[in-house]
């Protein structure tokens, strides 16, 4: 990581954390879901940083047996959490709430994160919903909405959005073409959400919000989505399968701007974990909920042309 970063980092957290030593306490954040391997390095970011001011103290282990990836991490990162920074596993989401202020989403499973929102939601506690926010748009409008009634804060997403691609953010661009992997998994109706978020989080990172209509063309080895904005502007998402890096290519007129980080530059967490423990103390989402909610419709839109053989579609 470069340094002159870290130190950024190091002292955004440190002036985070004075606010909440102000209070007398960190925040204490719980887990939903050890199945991602977001849960442990998310917690050794909040709970090895001095004054970070949070600090991760139980978990819910979850996990979907249906789902590989899920089943066969989730005993191991739970175990892991808890034997390295003494993180309480407790048996249940209830239990969960009763310990603490605020919750990470964290279960790799986008269909479970309607029901496990809900009760957070009941609970009154701010929640970071990590990707996928859901494994359909009615779902991601259905928490959308019940946290609304509630009045409970949220937000949802890649941690592309705050790392080194998400910097390169222009107010002019064009056009913007982004590239990043896109494996599929069959129980997700939204495909592209699985992983292709993580591209599509960076086209609406550096277009913004606005688009009208969506048209995918799939193969074997890779999607090309192209969304069109109501000013005009073309975005443009490459989903790769099995894998790839990330980047992006920005169009400022006749000037283009390429965002190529080298491996492991683009998928640092300590961005987005700055910017959870800023919402977490605020209750101030840095990502708008609606941008979010028409995230998924762009992959809704993008599934449904898809499943017209590549015709474009309207947002819902």
């Amino acid at each position: 990581m470069n340094p002159v970063y870290n130190a950024i980092v190091r002292t955004t957290l440190l002036l985070l954390a004075g606010a909440l030593s102000a209070a007398g306490a960190d925040f204490r954040v719980g887990i939903i879901g050890t199945d991602t391997s977001h849960v442990p390095a998310f917690t050794k970011l909040l709970n090895e940083e001095p004054g970070s001011g949070a600090r991760v103290v139980a978990a819910y282990k979850g996990g979907s047996k249906d789902i590989e990836d899920s089943s066969r991490r989730v005993d191991q990162y739970a175990e892991e959490i808890h034997s390295k920074w003494g993180v309480e596993i407790v048996p249940d989401i209830p239990a969960l709430l009763a310990k603490v202020d605020g919750v990470l989403i964290e279960s790799i499973d986008g269909r479970v994160h309607l029901d496990q929102a809900r009760l957070v939601i009941a609970a009154h506690k701010p929640l970071f919903i990590d990707k996928p926010l859901a494994s359909t748009l009615e779902d991601a409008r259905e928490i959308a909405r019940l946290a609304k009634e509630a009045g409970v804060v949220w937000f949802s997403s890649s941690s592309l959005r705050f790392g080194a691609i998400g910097a390169a953010k222009v107010t002019d661009a064009t056009g913007v073409i982004t590239w990043g992997p896109g494996p599929l998994e069959p129980h997700h109706y939204l495909e592209l959400a699985w992983y292709a978020v993580h591209p599509i989080e960076i086209l609406y990172t550096l277009m913004g919000p606005g688009c009208e209509s969506v048209t995918r063309t799939s193969s074997a080895d890779s999607d090309v989505i192209v969304g069109r904005w109501k000013d005009g502007r073309l975005g443009t998402v490459r989903a790769v399968r099995p894998y790839s890096d990330y980047g992006a290519i920005v169009n400022r007129g006749r000037e283009v701007v390429v965002s190529h980080p080298k491996a492991g530059e683009a998928t640092d967490y300590h961005p987005l974990v700055v910017e959870i423990v800023k919402f977490f103390l605020t209750g101030k989402p840095p990502v708008a909920n609606a941008e979010t909610l028409e995230m998924f419709a762009f992959m809704d839109a993008a599934q449904r042309s898809k499943e017209q053989g590549g015709k474009p579609v309207a947002l819902r």
